[in-house]
């Protein structure tokens, strides 16, 4: 913040931008599904609109931008691990939706103005991604499950817990955007970037209660609508094209994100 090369700017990209920037990276959307389902209108219209302002600020001023895409455009896959030329599996009017055809349009969006401008456009699509820094209440499983076991709470596991996610630490997933990002022009994705090792709801609850020396008890609720079973990336892609892999294992990166919240979590009223 204190940088003469840095400024800080609010805005609502489902408004135009008006700026003189090298390059965007658009992250613009809430990512946790309690926070995108609140206003499942506005997250359309933060993936769709703000797609196309954005992109309509990078024609302008010459920029190349990335679009912070998901792994959410597979759906619920029957293709595992997920390769960048499946298609997915999605409800398109389901809960899940306003996020998951959201990114889908933003992706179209990206690719119809490369094919129509020659616009230089970076897409990756990200996987689980947590680390320092999540809100304690974003609703995410990674941040739930720490939260409550730092605190003595239940952890909530919904579903048996069979199902799986693949988690990639904050510092790698950075790491490769600016990868992708500084890419040669033909070089536009869509890009998988996550890790590919895999484990279940269970495992992970388990690995936070030992990290956390927690003595909380799991309980089991339903599963959300649409959530997927399985979750995992093929990311060779990634390694091929950014010369790029994860390097933090779950467990260390667990132990820095503990380390946060366990410094930052406020006492429950």
């Amino acid at each position: 913040m204190g940088s003469p090369m840095f400024e800080l700017m609010r805005h609502d990209v489902t408004f135009p931008l008006y700026v003189e920037v090298d390059e965007i990276y658009n992250l613009a959307c809430p990512a946790s599904p309690i926070h995108y389902q609140h206003d499942p209108v506005q997250t359309t219209k933060t993936s769709v609109h703000g797609a196309i302002n954005m992109l309509g600020l990078a024609k302008r001023v010459g920029a190349r931008i990335l679009q912070a895409s998901t792994s959410e455009v597979y759906g619920d896959p029957v293709v595992h691990p997920q390769t960048e030329d499946y298609w997915g599996h999605v409800n398109p009017i389901g809960f899940r939706s306003c996020y998951d055809e959201g990114k889908r349009c933003a992706e179209t969006l990206f690719f119809d103005y490369r094919r129509q401008h020659d616009l230089g456009i970076k897409v990756m699509r990200i996987f689980n991604t947590y680390g320092p820094r999540m809100h304690a209440h974003d609703g995410r499983v990674v941040s739930n499950f720490v939260v409550q076991a730092l605190r003595g709470e239940p952890i909530t596991i919904y579903g048996d817990g069979r199902q799986t996610r693949s988690f990639c630490y904050v510092d790698d997933l950075v790491d490769a955007m600016v990868r992708l990002m500084g890419t040669p022009h033909e070089v536009t994705g869509p890009i998988n970037v996550g890790n590919p090792n895999e484990f279940t709801m269970l495992t992970l609850a388990e690995t936070v209660l030992e990290i956390t020396g927690s003595s909380s008890d799991l309980v089991f609720k339903d599963l959300p609508h649409d959530d997927p079973q399985q979750r995992r990336p093929d990311i060779t892609l990634a390694r091929e094209s950014l010369g790029w892999q994860p390097t933090v294992e779950l467990e260390e990166g667990l132990r820095r994100t503990v380390e946060y919240f366990a410094r930052t979590l406020p006492a429950r009223a």
